[in-house]
């Protein structure tokens, strides 16, 4: 079996399907239906991804979703009924990586699960120029020395060294960055690449990596030297 997926929903048909769907897309999904065995099987089990409702008799999801962020990075799905904003931000406060409103689909739930454990995958480095994105230990090398970068910054710089020269909006690399600062907003990625390029450019006013694609976004150029 693939990755170990838990799934904490009271609803037991709803968990039913979500159970199956990661099935057939080759997880190993064990349900419980309370607050309480989540968190109990959570530190057991020590699953690759929880699938957490927010309203769950016993502990509810927040609770559940706080105390696990206090003991560990295990991606969190956040499941809520409740569409507001508000409500939302809370969930991403109390640590959870995702989050889905419902009714959602079965097949959009699976398609999420996918990419955060994507993210969390073990990777290779990636060398574009001199230039070196170390994702398993969070480094950035430039010239054989290493640069410090903030946890945004390094988040937009690993989506972009995946794909060299793919152009990104900046909605798109702000999503690489939710979980990391919840107040970040789109003008917040034209900081942090204007911050990377001091770090990593010889000269800033001309950018060799970050190239800036007008109306559009921004590009790691592969053809940097």
């Amino acid at each position: 079996m693939g990755h170990k997926v838990l799934v904490a929903e009271d609803d037991p048909r709803q968990a039913e399907v979500v159970r199956r769907y990661l099935v057939a897309a080759g997880y190993e999904a064990t349900v419980v239906d309370d607050g309480f065995s989540a968190l109990r099987h959570a530190r057991s089990r020590r699953p690759d991804l929880i699938v957490l409702d927010v309203m769950m008799p016993g502990l509810d999801g927040l609770t559940v979703c706080r105390t696990l962020r206090g003991e560990s990075d295990v991606p969190i799905l956040m499941l809520t009924a409740r569409a507001a904003e508000d409500d939302l931000l809370t969930g991403l406060d109390a640590g959870a990586d995702d989050y889905m409103t419902k009714p959602y689909s079965p097949r959009e739930l699976t398609a999420r699960v996918r990419t955060l454990l994507r993210r969390v995958a073990p990777r290779a480095s990636f060398v574009i120029g001199r230039l070196e994105v170390d994702p398993q230990r969070h480094r950035v090398i430039l010239d054989g020395q290493e640069i410090d970068c903030t946890a945004g910054e390094f988040a937009i710089l690993e989506a972009m060294a995946r794909e060299p020269d793919r152009i990104f909006s900046r909605a798109q690399l702000l999503a690489h960055t939710r979980g990391l600062d919840r107040s970040s907003t789109e003008r917040s990625v034209d900081v942090h690449v204007l911050n990377l390029r001091r770090k990593i450019e010889p000269d800033p006013r001309r950018p060799a990596y970050l190239r800036t694609v007008y109306g559009v976004g921004y590009r790691l150029s592969s053809d940097a030297s």
